[in-house]
């Protein structure tokens, strides 16, 4: 079983290290929340009255405790979309394509190669992660906010697990990918629980909704338990178990 899922995750590692899709995604998602987050900081610091209202309680905040928020309201959305849109790609390819057909003459069972999948998402989630906070601590220095001290490395670390947290929480992508044998389903699943989310934050029951409490922790830790937050990991959970389990009953003809 070992060594099936060794084989497995190896030839995963390297469709996503060949896929021009993962590292467009990463250069998005790194990059682009990183401009986003300096170009929001630096006009706020100017006075732009359209993003300060965009900011919310962080318009009267300052240095890294404003960088880190904007960067948590970012990353909430977009790195959720961008997480998503990946993994839907990574399990709905193999239906695009139609290599999905392949996989049953191999001797590693389907539940073995989404587990792989999922495996290798969540390290290259990861590493996503430690990249963005690092190009952030970067901007926030070079921003004139000088070394960061202890509060700001708290608040930059609450950032990289919300990174994470936005890359665990896109696992449904990858049980829709597979029951509607595509990317769209995937991809519609990742955009429909953004949209939620921002719902859920809106109407103030934010903080109870799996998907939309680790940004909330992220920005105000003191509005979410503990609770709250665990309850955030049933949902890659529940949703990757769903996936192999879907992965596993695939049949030829439908």
């Amino acid at each position: 079983m070992h060594t099936a899922f060794a084989a497995a995750l190896t030839v995963e590692v390297r469709k996503f290290a060949a896929s021009r899709v993962v590292r467009t995604a990463t250069v998005l998602v790194v990059l682009g929340i990183a401009v986003l987050t300096g170009s929001m900081t630096a006009a706020a610091e100017a006075g732009n009255e359209e993003i300060l209202a965009q900011l919310g309680a962080f318009a009267d905040a300052e240095g890294w405790d404003r960088l880190a928020g904007v960067a948590a309201q970012i990353t909430g959305a977009g790195g959720l979309l961008g997480f998503g849109v990946v993994l839907a790609w990574a399990v709905g390819r193999e239906f695009a394509e139609g290599t999905v057909s392949g996989l049953f003459a191999l001797p590693v069972s389907r539940a073995t190669v989404m587990a792989a999948k999922l495996t290798t998402f969540a390290v290259w989630t990861a590493g996503v992660a430690v990249a963005l906070v690092t190009v952030l601590a970067v901007t926030g220095v070079v921003a004139g906010n000088g070394a960061p001290d202890a509060e700001a490395f708290a608040g930059l670390g609450r950032l990289l697990a919300l990174v994470v947290f936005s890359g665990l929480l896109a696992a449904p992508a990858a049980w829709a990918a597979t029951l509607g044998r595509g990317l769209l389903p995937g991809i519609a699943t990742s955009i429909g629980t953004v949209v939620v989310a921002q719902v859920m934050v809106v109407s103030g029951t934010g903080a109870w909704f799996p998907v939309a409490a680790p940004s909330l922790w992220a920005m105000r830790p003191g509005d979410v338990s503990a609770v709250q937050l665990a309850l955030a990991l049933l949902v890659p959970l529940i949703s990757g178990l769903l996936a192999m389990r879907a992965w596993s009953r695939l049949q030829l003809d439908r």
